[in-house]
């Protein structure tokens, strides 16, 4: 590999905040960016991230470092965001990819497949403090470092192909695992919360861009029938493997990007494009 290319995707010694870090998507993230170098900031309410941080540090022998945290809380942002700096100085990319998902109410024994009719508005309320609103706190307090230091930075927010199309509720089928209205509205809104910072911050070279991933296969909840027919609807006929979204992560963080904010880089398997 030539060393332009390497310098391309570098992020070798940034320090970058990855929310939701024990999760599907996290923990991936997690790891790719260790791999190259990164010393990463593991945010999370489940205390997996402390093994998570271990592992991390026993094998790329980075500086990992967990903050076990309700991210719903804006006082508990805040001030993780003064702990960071203390023990890192500086912020140079963060990921909002904690989300209150199907998944996550699943093993809470929340049900989702609720008919718009009577869903709950404590459901609603729920999934957009965790999903929008805590995206919101954790752009805020780090994009307003990022400013004060004065050196640029690269935000990645997850948001989701529901963000940009209904939800199509015939493949759920009996699987109690339909895609609800509010993760809908809160993704829809982190597509256009990153364009709003994306055009705040120009001139400041902090970058604002969204990733918007299709399904992920998970047998541990998914169905045969549920999996058949997502499948179906996308261009590669398959759902996504957990850990094809590093590349996407990897390109948003590093200079490979460089001439890139605002946008939506949507990686579904062709689920949106016909």
């Amino acid at each position: 590999m030539s060393s332009y290319i390497k310098k391309l995707f570098d992020v070798k010694n940034k320090n970058i905040v990855v929310t939701g870090a024990a999760g599907t998507l996290g923990s991936e993230f997690v790891d790719i960016l260790s791999q190259s170098g990164a010393h990463v900031i593991l945010v999370d309410i489940d205390k997996k991230i402390n093994q998570i941080e271990k592992n991390i540090q026993q094998k790329y022998n980075t500086k990992a470092k967990a903050y076990f945290l309700d991210i719903s809380k804006e006082r508990n942002v805040v001030e993780l965001r003064k702990k960071i700096v203390i023990d890192f100085k500086k912020i140079h990319g963060l990921i909002n990819s904690a989300g209150y998902t199907n998944v996550t109410a699943i093993k809470q024994s929340q049900k989702v497949s609720i008919p718009f009719e009577s869903f709950p508005s404590k459901l609603w309320k729920k999934m957009l403090s965790i999903n929008l609103t805590a995206t919101f706190y954790f752009c805020r307090e780090f994009g307003s470092q990022m400013v004060k230091q004065k050196e640029g930075g690269s935000i990645v927010n997850i948001a989701s192909t529901y963000g940009m199309v209904g939800a199509d509720q015939r493949i759920y089928g009996n699987s109690k695992i339909n895609s609800s209205v509010s993760y809908a509205a809160s993704k829809g809104g982190i597509i256009n919360l990153t364009r709003y910072l994306a055009a705040y911050w120009q001139g400041k070279n902090i970058r604002v861009n969204t990733l918007s991933p299709g399904g992920v296969k998970d047998e541990r909840y998914q169905t045969k029938s549920f999996v058949k027919k997502y499948s179906e609807k996308t261009m590669l006929g398959r759902m996504a493997k957990k850990d094809e979204y590093n590349g996407a992560v990897l390109f948003l963080l590093s200079d490979a990007s460089s001439y890139m904010t605002g946008s939506n880089l949507v990686v579904d398997g062709g689920w949106t494009a016909w």
